[in-house]
């Protein structure tokens, strides 16, 4: 097929391409991901050099191990699935150990007990942490509270709200379920805006 007409694939389409030996399949798709998943690694590991490699291990990942890509799945969080443990692997090889593995579930009892109230509130759209922060302008300072987030929480709100990844998608991701996706992100949220509080007025003027 000629590049023209695969630019006007979706991901999936790509992919099959791809399985079916069409290398220039490949190239569109990291193009297509390379700014934004560089950015989610950036984000994610918390240091260029190593976002760096870990995008490359990515889609050398994807390149090997596309045949294992199941026909019907969306590319996109396949892709964050992959990117998140290539990101794991590479921070315990430097001896920056998470305190729980996001492939297990160890779960607080009643954590996926949300509220109708709460549930509802959630599925109706995420408040953009910079909202969460009315009256302050230091894109800065929110930067630094989001990235001083206990793991679990941050790795939640990166993927819903950073990357825009549908909560079933960051379930998916993380290998946690749908209701802890929500729960971990609205503690997120409430920590974001205690720290927000807790800003002397001096930063408001």
């Amino acid at each position: 097929m000629a590049a023209k007409n695969l630019d006007r694939c979706s991901d999936e389409e790509l992919l099959r391409h791809f399985q079916r030996g069409e290398s220039e399949a490949f190239g569109l798709l990291l193009r297509r991901y390379e700014r934004e998943m560089y950015g989610y690694l950036c984000r994610y590991v918390k240091d260029a050099a190593l976002a760096e490699d870990v995008f490359q291990n990515t889609f050398l990942q994807v390149y090997l191990k596309s045949g294992q890509y199941e026909a019907g799945r969306r590319v996109r969080p396949w892709l964050y699935t992959i990117a998140t443990h290539q990101a794991i692997d590479a921070m315990r090889r430097k001896g920056r150990h998470l305190a729980v593995s996001l492939e297990q579930s160890h779960e607080a009892p009643g954590e996926d007990g949300l509220t109708n109230t709460l549930a509802d509130a959630l599925e109706g759209g995420l408040p953009d942490p910079l909202d969460v922060t009315a009256g302050l302008e230091q894109r800065d300072q929110v930067r630094a509270w989001v990235d001083s987030l206990p793991d679990l929480l941050r790795h939640v709100l990166i993927l819903a709200y950073y990357q825009g990844l549908k909560y079933r998608e960051v379930a998916d991701v993380l290998g946690i379920p749908v209701g802890t996706v929500k729960s971990r992100l609205h503690a997120a949220l409430t920590k974001l805006q205690e720290a927000a509080k807790m800003v002397p007025t001096t930063l408001e003027e």
